[in-house]
């Protein structure tokens, strides 16, 4: 258990292909109450709100307006720092892309407890990230939401105490619905990411998340009380989000 303040990870590296917008997806403008707020905001405020002073955003080249908007952090009442994902390691997107985007923040991660949230989706309430936030004790805790598509997405199995038995990636027909969303971890597992990126066969991070389920690292997931996900990286994705806001 680290005592020193959690740390935010936001991979934001990946290259939008789906929306095909001419800025970065992140900067998607959600308009509320008449007022603009790119869908990144939320995840940063999620974490701020949780008392996260230090957030770090993995981005690649193409990404300089996404600088130009957020910053140091100080308009966000918290420290932003940018981390550089070279090319050769992107890979070809997905699960394991995500790996090894998260995995380029390792040098700033440290001992510090991670709290690791999408830069494309909406999640609330907007202190839904406390539970995990609080949990100092397991190395890895998973915050669950209700999903309609597992077959999209990453959903858990777990027992009633709340220990993972087993995170089922994108496969139809696992009478699973509850997917995460976000995840906190502490140093075991950041060295445990660490190597398995390292390594020259190294898995999706679907594959790293079980590996640590069978080894001796404690893995959990909580059910976040009354919180909502919703994912902008697709068209459909902000039709049905657009939707419920009118």
């Amino acid at each position: 258990m680290s005592d020193l303040p959690p740390i935010g990870l936001v991979p934001a590296a990946g290259s939008g292909l789906r929306l095909g917008l001419p800025y970065p997806k992140e900067l998607y403008p959600i308009i509320r109450d008449g007022r603009y707020k790119p869908v990144a905001q939320h995840v940063v405020e999620n974490m701020v709100t949780t008392g996260i002073e230090h957030i770090v955003f993995v981005i690649n080249e193409t990404k300089h307006q996404l600088i130009g908007f957020f910053g140091d952090g100080r308009r966000f009442d918290c420290r932003i720092s940018y981390v550089y994902q070279d090319r050769e390691r992107r890979g070809t997107g997905g699960s394991a892309g995500l790996a090894e985007a998260l995995d380029s923040a390792h040098h700033l991660l440290g001992d510090q407890r991670v709290v690791f949230g999408m830069a494309d989706t909406i999640m609330s309430p907007e202190n839904c990230l406390q539970p995990l936030v609080d949990d100092r004790a397991s190395d890895v805790h998973l915050g669950l939401f209700p999903t309609d598509t597992p077959h999209l997405v990453g959903v858990v199995d777990r027992d009633a105490d709340g220990n993972v038995k087993r995170i089922v990636d994108k496969q139809p027909d696992s009478g699973l619905r509850d997917m995460w969303g976000v995840i906190a971890w502490g140093p075991r597992f950041t060295q445990h990411l660490h190597a398995r990126v390292a390594d020259t066969a190294a898995p999706d991070f679907a594959t790293i998340l079980n590996e640590a389920v069978d080894g001796d690292l404690s893995v959990r997931a909580t059910a976040l009380p009354g919180a909502s996900y919703t994912d902008v990286g697709t068209w459909e994705e902000i039709e049905k989000l657009e939707q419920r806001q009118r």
